[in-house]
């Protein structure tokens, strides 16, 4: 018989993520010309008291949330990237870039396509999407590397999109041009590595009788007698953690900048971070991953709550360090 399971039914497949930059598959469709996504870096928790302004039975009376805090590192825009359908999907066709910010990160910008001469051929393509990078700056991860990345851009048509990215580009993009207090977004990040681990904490398999078994902490039974082979859903022990994952509809309660970090930063500093030095949001709830990991962030993509500002009455500011 085989041995009931409980937990995670994720079986397969069951890796290791490839890159510290997770990667974001699917994107929200807005009209609005705008930046879909950003990145962040987690610092640590505390909690805040706040009004509830939900439709729970503590509406209109103050609660206490567990909230986490995610410092902003610096962000620009120095590029675009246009795509055009290439038998089945979506392929990069061509790219422009502004000149300065190519050189800092290792792009001859001479040789690529000029901005106004693909601005001219807009319409024949199938999506534009916008280039940043991130510049970890004092932001205090340990990062040297200057990491790159990509975001889609809303908008009406290509014409929309060219014309915001056309505006910012070599620019710094600070998080208050892309995100308000209220807003519902997702993130996608990296979870703690756990190593070896087996099948018990890795899908939480009910444990064996002792006596009927020889062994407690193993599956019953790895499968039939025929087709004689293993299947792949069978749970087995190997590496735990280091996964992609996606939390989704996770509400900012608040909005800050480096000037306000005095007002978010704990005392001692948060556990295995230190303190905020950049603009930073926090954010309701827990999100996956230990601090110093880099997250992505994006506009929710199944939000059917109705946007509202927060009434925060008191943010901790006591030392985690005994957390």
């Amino acid at each position: 018989m085989v041995t009931m399971r409980k937990g995670s039914l994720e079986f397969w497949p069951h890796r290791r993520a490839k890159r510290q930059m997770p990667r974001v598959r699917s994107w929200p469709s807005v009209a609005e010309p705008g930046f879909l996504g950003f990145v962040g870096v987690k610092a640590g928790m505390t909690h805040i008291a706040m009004v509830d302004d939900s439709e729970s039975p503590a509406k209109g009376t103050e609660i206490v949330r567990a909230v986490t805090v995610i410092e902003m590192p610096r962000v620009y825009l120095y590029g675009i990237r246009a795509y055009r359908t290439n038998y089945l999907y979506n392929q990069p066709f061509a790219e422009a870039y502004d000149t300065n910010l190519a050189k800092r990160v290792g792009i001859n910008a001479i040789k690529r396509n000029d901005l106004q001469a693909l601005k001219a051929k807009a319409g024949e393509f199938n999506d534009i999407r916008a280039l940043l990078f991130v510049d970890y700056g004092n932001l205090g991860t340990g990062n040297k590397r200057i990491m790159r990345f990509e975001t889609p851009v809303g908008g009406k048509d290509n014409a929309d999109k060219f014309g915001f990215i056309e505006k910012w580009i070599g620019k710094e993009i600070k998080i208050g041009d892309v995100l308000n207090v209220g807003d519902y977004i997702d993130i996608t990040a990296i979870t703690k590595g756990k190593g070896w681990s087996g099948v018990i904490k890795r899908f939480g398999v009910a444990r064996q009788y002792r006596k009927a078994t020889g062994k407690v902490r193993h599956v019953g039974v790895l499968g039939a007698w025929h087709p004689a082979k293993v299947l792949y859903t069978v749970p087995h022990a190997g590496h735990m953690g280091y996964n992609y994952r996606t939390e989704i509809n996770k509400r900012i309660v608040k909005v800050g900048t480096a000037a306000d970090a005095a007002t978010i930063n704990v005392s001692g500093g948060f556990p295995n971070f230190g303190v905020i030095k950049n603009d930073f949001i926090v954010v309701d709830g827990s999100i996956p991953g230990p601090a110093k990991r880099m997250l992505r962030i994006r506009k929710a993509l199944r939000n059917k709550e109705k946007v509202k500002v927060p009434q925060v009455n008191y943010v901790s500011v006591a030392s985690k360090q005994g957390a």
